[in-house]
């Protein structure tokens, strides 16, 4: 087709893509879709997903070093069973503050320029870990990554789920979660083998790298087309899409189905149309999914792996545990974002809630039921203070909390992970997408906050057991919740997504 005959074309589908879906507007769009060549947009998406392998390295920072902490020579920086809990769960509350203040950043600065802004406090906040001199300097270092990784888990998704295309926005919209799940296996293993040579001021240094390298990287990306439109920057706009996709394709045609939708959202949310269930119903549903996401328990286990394993006592060292937990992880994300474009996001939900199910129950009942001379756990120890205790496995048994961690990763990574993250940013509305997307992820990080605030005061007086058996139960809950609540997004354009809650008519989502 010639760039010429183009607009004939615009005008057509434009129409039969309002009324949702003739064979002929398919049939484009299968054209369309093939016609694209990816690269510029990888590098787009690669750019961004670099502040996620930050926040996975931050979020799971205290896993090898609270064991130093505990030890350290210095009566300032050193931890207790009081400070400990802390220095573990502010993070979850810096991240909350970085979510609400993406309320208002991701719809002034945009998705891009939010992303770059995290760098600020990311970079200040490593500083203050590699230099504290005291516990304040700690915890405040912590609280600026975690803001930090509030502000790019917000932000992140709405930018790769609008510069993406649905042909390849489930492959892509997974990338955020592998890059957290690679920062923190980076993590493990420089806990591991950085100390061999160096102190553990080191590990806050390496996390500026992927900071920096970001920031430089994003100077050279486009913003994303759609945020520029809402701006009425069209030209910006249509050179965005252009670059994205590709100067030979018919890029021009997708543009004007995205100007159309956004012109149909060009005002503002007012409290009055939040009772449109076009609006609360998809925000109800991502920031129900966030929660569940958390009460599952998946950031206090990643924040405690090492004394979690200290305390059962498995085969193998704490510190090999931990990494090879985040091998799986990373495995299991990869595999998400090969087949989510192919089985679809609602079957990829179930298995990781039945997954998650099994596998905390699991651990729950061998803690509760396993003496505690077979499973290392000692009497009126804290979890905290077993981190110190030398692990003398005697039974082979004790591979059971290993493979149960194991497959809760793997079960977790593969669909509640990374489909939570894409499912936020595809189905909020666009004139209510930024404002949302933050609001999720406070409610997100506010119930990591008080999940692991309180587990190490739940397992002190409950024992370590009662927290597993209820993670199993929530797991239970995000079961039903999928099959009652969750639509299937599987190979839709956003605007197909707005007219499914707009109309309530499941025919756009088939």
């Amino acid at each position: 087709m010639e760039r010429g005959d183009r607009q004939p074309l615009v005008r057509k589908t434009s129409s039969s893509y309002r009324t949702f879906p003739e064979s002929a507007a398919r049939r484009l769009d299968r054209e369309y879709l093939r016609s694209l060549h990816n690269r510029r947009l990888y590098l787009a998406a690669f750019a961004a997903v670099l502040g996620n392998f930050s926040f996975g390295f931050a979020l799971v920072y205290p896993s090898p070093v609270i064991p130093a902490l505990e030890a350290h020579p210095n009566p300032a920086l050193r931890l207790d069973q009081h400070t400990a809990p802390w220095f573990g769960s502010v993070f979850t509350l810096g991240a909350a503050a970085g979510g609400l203040s993406t309320m208002l950043l991701n719809d002034c600065l945009g998705r891009k320029l939010s992303i770059m802004f995290s760098a600020l406090p990311s970079a200040l906040g490593y500083a203050l870990l590699a230099g504290a001199q005291g516990l304040w300097m700690l915890l405040l270092g912590r609280v600026l990554t975690g803001y930090a990784g509030g502000v790019t888990s917000a932000s992140i998704p709405v930018y790769i789920s609008e510069i993406s295309h649905p042909g390849v926005r489930g492959m892509l919209g997974a990338c955020p979660q592998i890059m957290a799940v690679l920062g923190s296996l980076v993590l493990y293993a420089l806990g591991k083998y950085l100390w061999l040579v160096l102190d553990w001021r080191w590990l806050a240094v390496a996390g500026e790298v992927p900071v920096l390298t970001m920031v430089l990287l994003l100077c050279f990306m486009p913003n994303s087309p759609r945020f520029l439109l809402s701006q009425g920057k069209e030209d910006e706009a249509l050179g965005s899409l252009c670059w994205l996709r590709g100067e030979d394709t018919d890029y021009a045609r997708e543009y004007e189905q995205i100007k159309d939708s956004v012109r149909k959202q060009s005002r503002r949310v007012s409290c009055a149309e939040l009772k449109d269930p076009f609006l609360y119903k998809p925000i109800l549903i991502a920031g129900g999914m966030r929660f569940l996401q958390q009460l599952s328990g998946v950031t206090c286990i990643l924040v405690y792996l090492q004394p979690i394993f200290k305390k059962t006592s498995v085969i193998l060292k704490p510190e090999y545990d931990a990494a090879l937990v985040g091998l799986v992880r990373l495995s299991s994300v990869a595999i998400a974002a090969v087949s989510m474009d192919k089985a679809g996001r609602k079957i990829l939900l179930f298995v990781s809630a039945a997954v998650m199910l099994v596998s905390n129950l699991t651990l729950g009942l061998y803690i509760h039921f396993v003496p505690a001379s077979h499973n290392g756990t000692v009497a009126n120890t804290t979890l905290v203070s077993s981190a110190n205790l030398s692990a003398e496995p005697t039974n082979y048994i004790t591979l059971i909390p290993l493979l149960a961690t194991m497959f809760f990763i793997m079960g977790y990574a593969m669909g509640w992970g990374p489909i939570t993250w894409l499912l936020m940013s595809e189905i909020l509305p666009l004139k209510a997408r930024g404002v949302a997307s933050g609001l999720c992820v406070v409610v997100s990080w506010l119930t990591a906050f008080t999940l692991t605030q309180f587990f190490l005061p739940a397992v002190n007086a409950f024992g370590l057991e009662v927290p597993f058996l209820f993670f199993a139960v929530i797991s239970a809950g995000n079961i039903l919740f999928t099959g009652c609540c969750v639509p299937e997004t599987k190979g839709r354009s956003l605007e197909q997504i707005e007219a499914f809650f707009r109309t309530g008519r499941r025919s756009f989502l088939r």
